[in-house]
């Protein structure tokens, strides 16, 4: 679909043109991904040459949320190390806008594309998604130029203070569940060991996986990134990883298909390949659920406010963000947090 509130096809035709890129228009513009943060088109020129644009999502914007050109420094910043991101072609201000190459693969956005894969498949994408993850946290900082990217402070209390205060802006009624687990996490802050680049939004829709392997080829949707504990990351992994009976996957209850890996399969996988601390995952995985909770939270408030924001995989629900606070209880009790 175009969407021309969106975006301006002129305005886009013409930058193509400052940018040097080859291409034959008209161009054609469609929204892809089930995103409902930063709008992504696919870009299509009259030779079927392919790009993705990104954009800011339309109405009330948070404080330091949506930032376009920050996440295209660091997709640029990765261009010669080992994880796999897309190479960015074109940065605009004003408007902001980032050009990115488009990488041909597999999106699992939707439960028939997860359905229609094998278990060995499945099996192959979830160990992948681990050694991407470990690739992220390997990358040395000061040969990518991203030391300053973000405050050194712990990691912990940067982020319970930033996704509380979102809370509090965002919210749509209030729920005393989270508030209490919100006490609770910031009572029980582990010590911050290392520094290392975090994706801050890493999960099963935001890769693209190889159409012969299941190998992850690229990983999107950088907005969140920051320094800081890469447990935090994994932690984040765990709390989108719905296992069978679970109800808090919404509209996408992929990983629990058969041959996708449990959660504890996946955690002793990443904690073998980097060394990590086992009983820090647990904390990690519990702050992982309740910022969960908040982004959906704020893309519920968001929907209600423009509707223009909404995308193809609906809102989040206020019975599924209890739920996902309900769980993030029960591990934070079995933890001792």
């Amino acid at each position: 679909m175009s969407d021309t509130l969106a975006i301006d096809p002129t305005a886009v035709t013409d930058w193509f043109g400052t940018l040097g890129i080859e291409h034959t228009t008209p161009l054609r513009f469609d929204r892809i991904g089930l995103g409902q943060s930063n709008l992504t088109y696919l870009v299509r020129d009259a030779d079927d040459r392919r790009w993705v644009l990104r954009r800011p999502p339309l109405g009330h914007l948070l404080a330091s949320a949506h930032d376009v050109v920050r996440e295209a420094r660091i997709m640029a910043a990765l261009a010669d190390t080992d994880v796999p991101a897309p190479g960015i072609l074109g940065v605009s201000h004003e408007p902001p806008m980032v050009l990115m190459e488009f990488i041909d693969g597999q999106v699992l956005d939707t439960m028939p594309i997860a359905e229609s894969l094998t278990p060995q498949r499945r099996t192959a994408i979830g160990e992948s998604l681990i050694s991407t993850l470990a690739k992220i946290h390997a990358v040395d900082l000061d040969a990518v130029g991203l030391t300053d990217l973000a405050s050194h402070k712990p990691y912990a209390q940067r982020q319970l203070k930033r996704w509380g205060g979102q809370w509090e802006l965002s919210k749509t009624r209030e729920l005393p569940a989270l508030d209490d687990l919100t006490r609770r996490l910031v009572a029980a802050m582990p010590e911050q060991r290392e520094l290392t680049l975090v994706h801050g939004d890493f999960h099963l829709r935001n890769v693209i996986t190889s159409h012969d392997t299941g190998e992850v080829v690229g990983a999107l949707d950088w907005e969140l990134s920051t320094l800081g504990d890469p447990l935090a990351d994994m932690g984040s992994m765990l709390a989108y990883w719905v296992e069978p009976g679970e109800d808090i996957g919404g509209d996408f209850p992929a990983s629990a298909l058969d041959g996708f890996p449990r959660r504890a399969e996946l955690a002793k996988l990443y904690l073998e390949q980097t060394g990590r601390d086992a009983q820090a995952l647990r904390y990690w995985h519990v702050l992982g659920l309740w910022k969960v909770a908040i982004i959906a939270e704020g893309v519920l408030r968001r929907a209600m406010d423009t509707p223009e924001n909404k995308a193809a995989a609906g809102t989040p629900t206020v019975e599924r963000i209890d739920s996902v606070v309900a769980l993030a209880v029960r591990i934070a009790d079995d933890a001792g947090i």
